[in-house]
């Protein structure tokens, strides 16, 4: 079997927990092993690997095909989204925001963010406005110890920003975003995705996040169910704000609001918590001014 590939760290941590990665990596059927195929996530995978031959066929009989090998990047975000999706009864709880008041305020700061040179995007509001959110409900600003009985409660707020690259897809961190601006999280949000896009984003800038967002807003849709990236115990969704027709008592008034999609670890969630969080949330998007003072 070729060579197992794994970062020093991943070693170190096999060796401490006794783990044979050359017969995990043959157990898996890869040669790439990542920090989530020791705590039990791979274990999930190699355990499915007798019905591999369920993939194991051959297409050209239907017609003609192209093979496209995966990337090394790519494959191990394969395994570590089989792992999660394996491992973790995920739950996804839909809500959605109004945004009028957001989307007002964005407009009046328009003169001073072209004179800062900063891009005051919606997203800046929702990073934000999660970090407050998680602040306000410590239990989702938390993980599970790999043998599933502890729970890890975080004092830092950290926020995980999905950005789509042809490399595939990264998630960069903005650390302690409940303590910074909006101009400085807006900053950092176009900093961060514009160097995932030419892949110059370091390893110590993606790991450790509290939750991330998963935002696929500036593509459409109206709700999806994102996969908890572990050791997070929750993700947000995002999708495109759409005008609704909201009745004031006396008509319905045409109010933007986008659709909020929150998947969640039941094992330390509850579906009453989940709903309390996204309601907190969708609140502190309704009026940004409880952001700022």
């Amino acid at each position: 079997m070729p060579e197992v590939i794994a970062a020093p760290s991943v070693r170190v941590l096999a060796s401490e927990k006794g783990i044979d990665l050359e017969k995990l990596a043959h157990d898996l059927g890869r040669t790439t092993i990542a920090r989530e195929d020791l705590s039990g996530g791979g274990a999930a995978v190699a355990s499915q690997s007798s019905h591999s031959a369920f993939w194991d066929v051959d297409h050209t009989q239907f017609g003609p095909v192209t093979k496209e090998p995966l990337s090394r990047f790519a494959q191990v975000a394969s395994a570590n989204l089989a792992a999660a999706n394996a491992m973790i009864p995920q739950v996804t709880h839909h809500d959605r925001a109004d945004v009028s008041k957001i989307e007002e305020f964005r407009r009046a700061l328009k003169a001073e963010a072209q004179a800062r040179g900063i891009k005051l995007t919606t997203l800046a509001f929702q990073v934000k406005a999660l970090a407050w959110a998680l602040r306000a409900f410590p239990r989702f600003n938390a993980s599970l110890t790999p043998d599933g009985k502890t729970l890890v409660l975080k004092d830092f707020v950290h926020i995980g920003v999905a950005v789509d690259t042809p490399h595939g897809l990264m998630v960069p961190v903005i650390r302690n975003a409940d303590r910074k601006g909006l101009w400085q999280i807006g900053a950092e949000i176009t900093d961060l995705a514009a160097r995932a896009q030419a892949r110059k984003v370091g390893p110590d800038e993606m790991g450790g996040a509290s939750m991330s967002i998963s935002n696929l807003g500036g593509i459409g849709g109206t709700a999806f169910t994102p996969i908890v990236n572990p050791p997070e115990v929750a993700i947000l969704g995002l999708t495109r704000s759409e005008m609704v027709p909201v009745w004031d008592g006396e008509l319905f008034q045409p109010v933007p609001m986008v659709p909020l999609s929150l998947s969640y670890d039941h094992r330390v969630i509850n579906g009453a918590e989940a709903a309390r969080f996204t309601a907190h949330l969708a609140g502190l998007l309704s009026d940004p001014r409880r952001m700022i003072i």
